[in-house]
């Protein structure tokens, strides 16, 4: 089992994590929070306290849309998918993303 990653290095990220998971298509809270912790193979953990206020700010900030819908065990649930807006942030957080972890990962290397 990959080692779990404390939510506070999470800090920042959820935005990145939440539109990503949104790139394919919409889905339900649950659903995201499934897709995130199980592309990580259970590393990162997302709680519902931190997941839905980023999926209302998201929204409200014009970068998701939602509507009502059924999920496959019937139960009523908000549906996200990224907008116009949304697609076009997610390629500059993954550029960002991208640009940190190159720097943090020059920074703490090793030579041996």
């Amino acid at each position: 089992m990959t080692p779990r990653i404390d939510s506070t290095s999470l800090y920042g990220t959820l935005n990145l994590l939440v539109l990503s998971a949104l790139s394919s298509g919409p889905l339900h809270g649950l659903a995201i929070m499934r897709q995130i912790v199980d592309g990580s193979e259970e590393a990162l953990q997302v709680e519902e306290g931190a997941l839905y206020p980023a999926l209302h700010r998201l929204e409200r900030d014009g970068l998701l849309q939602a509507e009502w819908g059924r999920t496959d065990q019937n139960r009523r649930a908000r549906f996200y998918q990224l907008t116009a807006r949304g697609r076009k942030q997610l390629e500059r957080e993954r550029a960002r993303w991208m640009r940190h972890t190159d720097v943090v990962r020059r920074l703490i290397h090793e030579e041996g």
